[in-house]
């Protein structure tokens, strides 16, 4: 139930109507502007060339021809855009009409339901999140929620890489170094305590060949479906993804199913990718390694080679992620991979070496900056890095410091918990709000801001929200929402009105980015209206105006919900 529906139907209808009359049946868009006092605006531009007109002087004349509209209060040209301002009590009985019916469903879309697989995270399970990657599942499981929001049917998914080197070399390390020769750590989570015989194991292969040696044998008994060896792997997995299972847990990231790597070479679908590639006529051989030719693509540089087997004949993870996604596009109508921008090529050749293998779909790719620290970018290889874990703990000893300050009437535990929730979406939304191919260093002052762009400047808004709720007692069921035209009071109906049209933004056009900003800019409209509009003070409008809190409480909780943050009613 999108409140502007019927204003967007009424002005589009009359818009078509006196385009043709002018001359023109060309496609136009209503937009929302971001500044003015136009609450929807039709860019005349792309007439200029069918009328042979200015867009300003088709804007006025059609400003001059559109019949009456008993939705509009106002219609007027300005600048090439035929702007219009909506009927105030109109907008505020529709607005808060589908609120109040809504609650917690208001803003939900009405896609059609299409079965969407959508991969993130699939960190490599060789040790704990880092924060380089940390943009990966709070992107992926964002997008989910926004559409599911907007009305798909989304199963999150985490691709284990249980066959790869670099887990193997961790079994070989685990198996092999003694606990007394690796470095101590400081928390007793899986992935800790594994991650320093993986960094110990590699140091130890680079200088001496015995262990590559070692290490290569094992891998070769995995692909050669060595029991033994792929029972021992997939166990190390396990244990590593426990602990990465519970650090995503603590930023409120849940992942529907997991699909294991080893299994596309226990059933033998990657072998069967190797058999097909190699009859395309692209495909070439380099001392005994097979690959495919993609010149001819488009593809250029000193990667037009896209290799599909060692020179001993076993499998690539490359040939494994081509049966991983012939699978998944038996799976689903849509694919979706949340994927580092370092992952661009790769995802290019895969899309061809699909087209290959006779696929006429390809997945579609949402890839992004890494995430950095002022100090500088992480390497788990290295051992230089910083953990998501560490930086939640961090987070939320920094929003404790700030509860305690504001909040001396608290227990201890009722400040932790509030502490917790602070801080754990501080680094959501922080990492959240920003788009996603964009660079992004984290930075505490913009974080845990509780004046600016934050977790925790819309959540007090939240907060505050549900305080005046309980000061007031009980609410009164039935309200005039036309009482309500004070500059603040209309300002704040009118962002809450856009909330459908946010999620069909970040939900269809996955812009999620758009989710944040606009909890920012419904928290700030909230602050303005109960700043200078008495809301508990005397009775004039005071049941309106109630409502018109309890709606903002319940869009907000909305928007907290779906950014995967908690709604706190007190902080």
């Amino acid at each position: 139930m999108d409140p502007l529906e019927q204003f967007e139907r009424q002005i589009c209808e009359a818009v078509t109507a006196t385009f043709r009359q002018m001359g023109a049946d060309t496609p136009f868009e209503i937009e929302v502007p971001s500044t003015g006092t136009a609450d929807l605006a039709v860019p005349c531009f792309p007439l200029a060339k069918v009328l042979r007109k200015a867009p300003a002087a088709i804007a006025e004349e059609a400003a001059s021809k559109l019949p009456p509209l008993d939705l509009v209060s106002r219609v007027w040209a300005e600048k090439g855009y035929l702007n219009f301002r909506l009927d105030d009590r109109k907008v505020n009985m529709a607005t808060l009409g589908a609120i109040m019916e809504m609650k917690d469903s208001y803003g939900r879309g009405n896609a059609s339901g299409l079965k969407v697989l959508l991969e993130h995270t699939s960190v490599n399970p060789t040790g704990p999140i880092h924060v380089g990657r940390a943009r990966n599942p709070i992107i992926g499981d964002t997008l989910a929620r926004c559409m599911r929001a907007y009305g798909y049917d989304v199963t999150t998914e985490y691709y284990v890489n249980d066959v790869g080197k670099q887990v193997v070399l961790l079994t070989w390390g685990l198996e092999n170094i003694p606990a007394e020769d690796v470095e101590a750590i400081e928390r007793e989570k899986a992935d800790h305590r594994l991650v320093v015989y993986y960094q110990k194991a590699n140091r130890m292969m680079e200088e001496d060949p015995e262990v590559a040696r070692q290490v290569g044998l094992m891998l070769r008994r995995f692909e050669d479906g060595d029991e033994e060896v792929m029972a021992k792997v997939r166990k190390t997995a396990k244990l590593m993804l426990d602990g990465i299972i519970e650090s995503l847990l603590t930023i409120n990231v849940v992942i529907d199913q997991f699909t294991w790597e080893s299994e596309f070479i226990k059933d033998g679908t990657a072998h069967n990718v190797v058999e097909r590639l190699k009859r395309s006529e692209h495909c070439g051989e380099d001392q005994g390694a097979c690959y495919l030719e993609l010149k001819p693509f488009g593809i250029h540089g000193k990667e037009t080679r896209f290799f599909f087997t060692r020179a001993d004949g076993t499998t690539l993870y490359t040939t494994r992620d081509m049966a991983y996604h012939l699978d998944k596009f038996r799976r689903a109508d849509r694919t979706i991979n949340i994927l580092g921008e370092d992952q661009k090529l790769g995802q290019a050749q895969l899309a061809i070496a699909l087209k290959l293998l006779g696929q006429e779909r390809s997945p579609e790719c949402v890839f992004y900056s890494f995430v950095s620290l002022p100090e500088g970018r992480m390497s788990t290889r290295k051992g230089t890095v910083v953990y998501l874990d560490d930086l939640i703990e961090e987070a939320e000893a920094r929003a404790l410091e700030e509860v305690r300050k504001r909040r001396t009437d608290l227990t201890e535990e009722r400040m932790l918990e509030i502490a917790r929730a602070i801080g754990r979406g501080a680094v959501r939304y922080n990492i959240a709000r920003v788009q996603p191919e964009k660079p992004l260093v984290f930075k505490w002052e913009d974080a845990l801001n509780f004046e600016g762009n934050s977790a925790p400047f819309v959540q007090y808004a939240h907060a505050r929200a549900c305080s005046i709720l309980r000061k007031a007692g009980q609410a009164a069921s039935s309200f005039d929402p036309g009482v309500l035209t004070n500059e603040y009071e209309l300002k704040l109906i009118r962002a809450l009105a856009r909330y459908p049209a946010v999620i069909r933004e970040a939900g269809e056009k996955q812009r999620i980015q758009a989710l944040p900003a606009y909890g920012h800019e419904v928290a700030a409209a909230f602050n303005q209206f109960y700043t200078y509009v008495p809301v508990l003070k005397g009775e004039e409008n005071r049941d309106a105006r109630l409502a018109l809190v309890n709606a903002t409480r319940i869009v907000l909780a909305n928007v907290l919900t779906t950014l995967g943050l908690s709604a706190p009613e007190e902080m």
